[in-house]
């Protein structure tokens, strides 16, 4: 989880790991009946755990993580899940869950009070800009927060994406990842370093110093990164993982390119439907810009933006996912 893991009930921690599962579920373009199959599971089964109905199974959840590729995340929900169900059942004989990192420490609580993102193309390569507003409501200062990247090159083709992913993964010296805080640069750790799927911890600290977000403050932070055509594809999907008070989202592509954009919502209770406003566009030093903003997104909720260029039908559309 993205704050507070230890203090997860038994219905929270089922819920996140339903979360995590649609979401990447949704990452690798697979419909609910097609993922129960290829984990060789009843067609409802999928369903029925995505919507609460059944809980989580330690067979379900190694399925899960394996045909899903899913970087551990999966994984991790599920052992949360496991340490909720063994502190409100201590005399419960079940094995001791493995110990699990928790995200931030105890007594921390992080909101996101606006969460910015841009996505820069310029015909060869992607840049993704994010700015968050992160205010800390716990009792103690943040040091670090944990950001995710993950690609998808053919979603709904995992033995196919996964073959391309190990012979083009993503490297550092691609990603040419920065980040500040408070016009400092930050420090940054990685957490998972994989073909197609990265975490890294981004530290409130650099080689002249600590600048921790104390309880009650409120910091925007920016990272940024970049990934080339061949690794992202024609859709951006943001995961609210936090509390969050309004979410925005920019999309900028020549406009010799004359790009269409469209997009798509899902949460925990719904499918995937249209975006309830659509994106806004303007021209910008020969950029077409699309604009979509939202406020109190759910939490767990996903907002998908897809396009096209209609100007060059040659371009492959691949597929991506980044965060």
């Amino acid at each position: 989880m993205d704050a507070r893991d230890d203090a997860l009930t038994i219905e929270q921690a089922a819920e996140a790991f339903a979360a995590e599962v649609a979401y990447w579920r949704e990452v690798r373009g697979l419909a609910k009946r097609e993922l129960a199959r290829r984990m060789a599971f009843d067609p409802s089964y999928v369903s029925h755990v995505e919507s609460g109905r059944h809980k989580p199974t330690e067979d379900f959840a190694r399925r899960a993580e394996e045909t899903l590729n899913a970087g551990k995340a999966i994984w991790k929900r599920w052992l949360d899940f496991e340490t909720a169900k063994a502190r409100t059942s201590p005399s419960a004989a079940v094995p001791a869950p493995r110990r699990v990192e928790q995200p931030y420490a105890t007594g921390s609580a992080i909101v996101v009070e606006h969460d910015a993102a841009r996505l820069d193309y310029d015909g060869r390569l992607y840049r993704l800009t994010m700015r968050r507003l992160l205010r800390n409501t716990g009792t103690e200062p943040i040091t670090r927060y944990l950001i995710r990247i993950s690609v998808d090159r053919y979603p709904g083709e995992p033995e196919r994406s996964n073959a391309h992913c190990r012979e083009h993964p993503l490297t550092w010296d691609e990603l040419a990842l920065t980040a500040t805080c408070r016009g400092e640069a930050m420090r940054w750790q990685t957490k998972h370093d994989r073909d197609a799927f990265k975490e890294v911890w981004l530290l409130f600290e650099n080689e002249q110093g600590r600048f921790p977000l104390y309880p009650g403050e409120s910091v925007w932070i920016e990272y940024a990164y970049s990934v080339g055509e061949e690794k992202w594809g024609r859709w951006f999907q943001r995961a609210v993982r936090l509390p969050t008070e309004h979410l925005g989202v920019e999309l900028a592509f020549p406009a010799e390119l004359d790009p269409a954009v469209w997009g798509t919502e899902t949460s925990m209770t719904a499918e995937a439907a249209p975006l309830r406003t659509a994106p806004v566009q303007r021209e910008e030093s020969g950029m077409r810009v699309f604009s979509w903003s939202t406020s109190a997104p759910a939490l767990h909720a996903r907002y998908r933006l897809e396009w096209r260029f209609r100007a060059s039908p040659e371009h492959e559309a691949n597929q991506g996912e980044f965060r």
